[in-house]
């Protein structure tokens, strides 16, 4: 009798202390870096297109609920390549990222609403030439449900806002730059996400 009491009493201890911990268990998910890109565009009478070639970012949940997710991307500036060598000096110079005393590009959500069955807003700091402003990234995710996908979103910014006001020599550029972000991921561990809508 003694002993049934001792079983039912762990069981019970082992329910209290587990079912909490089964709650608090967060999907975990990585970046699959070889097959993303961070993209930009600015309009101008000479293209200028370029993509970073060295970047981390992480998708981290404290919980199921999608909206709990925090988007985290560390950029490192003097990896800009547009194609010229003359364009990437220009651009990795004082006039526009300064990459010697500013060598991070960085954005960080602070929340993620959804906005649709798989659009959602990303607001957050967005900080180039340590200068940080709030940006909103708008996006869009594929694969729902599956455990791996695609986040694609873009976020528009005008430049002369971080302290870039100075052009390329002569080449008429516009003062918005366009950001395309085009992640692919898959979860390694935990619950599947639960989307709201």
């Amino acid at each position: 009798m003694l002993h049934n009491m001792r079983l039912v009493l762990l069981i019970l201890l082992a329910f209290a202390v587990l079912a909490p911990a089964s709650r608090a268990q967060a999907p975990i998910f990585v970046i699959t870096r070889e097959v993303s890109s961070i993209k930009f565009h600015v309009k101008s009478s000479i293209a200028l297109d370029g993509t970073f070639d060295k970047w981390t970012g992480t998708l981290t949940f404290t919980s199921p609920d999608v909206t709990t997710g925090v988007l985290d991307l560390q950029i490192q500036a003097a990896s800009v390549d547009t194609g010229s060598g003359l364009k990437n000096g220009k651009l990795k110079g004082e006039d526009f990222f300064d990459v010697e005393p500013n060598p991070v590009i960085t954005s960080q959500s602070k929340k993620i609403v959804q906005t649709g069955p798989v659009t959602f807003e990303v607001p957050g700091d967005f900080t180039i030439r340590g200068v940080s402003k709030p940006e909103t990234l708008m996006l869009t995710v594929s694969g729902k449900g599956t455990g791996s996908g695609a986040i694609r979103g873009t976020m528009a910014f005008d430049r002369k806002d971080y302290g870039m006001n100075s052009g390329i020599p002569f080449i008429r550029n516009a003062d918005r730059v366009e950001v395309t972000v085009d992640i692919k991921g898959k979860r390694v561990s935990g619950p599947p996400l639960v989307f709201k809508q």
